[in-house]
């Protein structure tokens, strides 16, 4: 009894603070899209930041996602400890599983068939390109967007700054984008002399330059989700063996 005692409380503390996180990046999720007036004015009176960061509320459905997803499996996991509910804890198994099994399968999926997933990046590039081509300087969402990421990899275009050339914005501002050139202004004549990477493969060198970090990352995560099945598994089997 006493190691089942102790499982149900590392299971509650533990799923308690998920149910806690999961809460409060719902919460944050909830007020960037409800109350985006004010989070825009907050961000733009952040002192040096730059316009584009207004893009972060883009985000607000992203972090409602993944909220509700925590929210319920904390709660799931709380109470199917505390009140040892097996319906509750065969669900926090069932979804922790599904999450795994997905993670597992998209690794062997990127490893397997790498390849081809760099066949269907550079498919995609394509559309992106032409929708740069097109949308730049005159669709707010896309340029706000691509000036961020331009920004913080210090990139310029999908594969480099030829991506901007015969554009809609270089035809009309006769200049590139000023991330694509180290010297502004960046004309056409400073673009031809650009060592500035293009997006993609700045992304490609960030993941490799942080290859040790992210593996840890996923390890760590897939060995937290293992236990937490592990747990839940054992109460479960407890809970069914107990006299009635």
């Amino acid at each position: 009894m006493g190691c089942f005692g102790f499982l149900k409380t590392m299971m509650f503390i533990f799923n308690g603070i998920i149910f806690l996180a999961g809460a409060a990046i719902l919460g944050v999720g909830i007020w960037v899209k409800v109350d985006s007036g004010s989070v825009l004015s907050l961000l733009q009176n952040i002192q040096g930041a730059p316009g584009e960061l207004g893009q972060v509320l883009n985000v607000g459905y992203l972090l409602i996602a993944v909220g509700a997803v925590l929210l319920i499996l904390g709660f799931l996991g709380c109470c199917g400890a505390i009140k040892e509910s097996r319906c509750m804890l065969l669900l926090f198994f069932i979804i922790i599983l599904i999450v795994f099994i997905a993670e597992v399968a998209g690794a062997i999926v990127l490893l397997v068939f790498k390849p081809l997933s760099e066949n269907l990046i550079k498919q995609l590039g394509s559309e992106v390109v032409k929708s740069m081509k097109n949308d730049y300087g005159k669709n707010k969402d896309v340029t706000g967007l691509w000036n961020t990421t331009m920004t913080t990899l210090k990139c310029c275009g999908f594969n480099n700054y030829t991506d901007f050339t015969n554009s809609d914005f270089v035809n009309n501002t006769k200049s590139y984008p000023v991330q694509c050139c180290y010297n502004v202004p960046c004309i056409e004549s400073t673009a031809f002399n650009s060592t500035v990477p293009g997006c993609l493969p700045a992304l490609k060198k960030l993941v490799d330059d942080n290859a040790v970090i992210i593996i840890a990352v996923a390890l760590g995560i897939a060995v937290l989700e293992f236990a937490a099945m592990i747990v839940s598994m054992i109460l479960y089997c407890r809970i069914g063996s107990k006299p009635n």
